[in-house]
């Protein structure tokens, strides 16, 4: 086990809508193409820190992930190589605070940002030790208890789409990260939503990948 953060990519880009269990959770449409936004870098975090309730925060809620790590710069590649451009996966939380990303006027990105926002790890996975990332379990808890529970191959749009799709918009750089979508389950589709507080502990895995775990404390400012 290491709580040392891997090192902070130049990009984190985040696909929503991407396992169809979630889209039919929150009520929404299949999309036709991927839904994109971005995690600031500075949300990188250690993947057993402890995470710090921002102030103000009112509905912090959980995503795990499967992450896709870079290896060498894709501009324009196609999906018949786009896997040759993955360096590795790792386990990701897109931690979301829901009343900053529904309710702000719209902006995914500051509800998504916050610092401790992204931990990642706990070590990056290469790729010929993944025969398949497409069948992989997924899951998370909080407090023990299983809130997610689904396999990689629920997802709408594969790795191999996504690589070309993305680097068709911008040039994936080296250790840029690639956050494929969260599957059913998250704290805001539970009726009532259950969102997390200050002693909550939440742990997050893919099988053959690895798992991460966060306390939920309050902050020191």
């Amino acid at each position: 086990m290491t709580d040392t953060a891997l090192p902070q990519p130049s990009k984190i880009i985040c696909v929503g809508q991407n396992y169809a269990a979630h889209v039919r959770e929150l009520g929404g449409e299949i999309p036709s193409e991927p839904v994109l936004f971005q995690k600031a870098p500075s949300s990188w975090a250690a993947p057993f820190a402890p995470l710090e309730l921002p102030p103000g925060a009112e509905k912090l809620d959980y995503e795990v992930e499967l992450g896709i790590v870079i290896g060498k710069r894709a501009q324009r590649v196609t999906q018949e190589e786009a896997l040759d451009y993955v360096q590795g996966y790792l386990v990701l939380c897109d931690y979301s605070e829901r009343a900053w990303q529904k309710e702000r006027q719209g902006q995914w990105n500051k509800g998504k940002s916050h610092d401790g926002f992204c931990p990642a790890g706990p070590t990056i996975i290469p790729t010929e030790q993944v025969p398949d990332p497409q069948k992989l379990r997924i899951w998370s808890k909080v407090n023990g208890e299983i809130r997610q529970d689904s396999n990689t191959d629920d997802m709408i749009f594969r790795i191999d789409h996504l690589i070309s799709y993305i680097s068709q918009f911008m040039t994936l750089l080296p250790g840029d990260v690639i956050a494929t979508g969260t599957p059913g389950g998250v704290g805001m589709g539970m009726t009532p939503p259950q969102f997390l507080k200050i002693g909550d502990s939440v742990e997050l895995g893919v099988d053959g990948i690895g798992t991460i775990r966060q306390e939920i404390v309050a902050t020191k400012l």
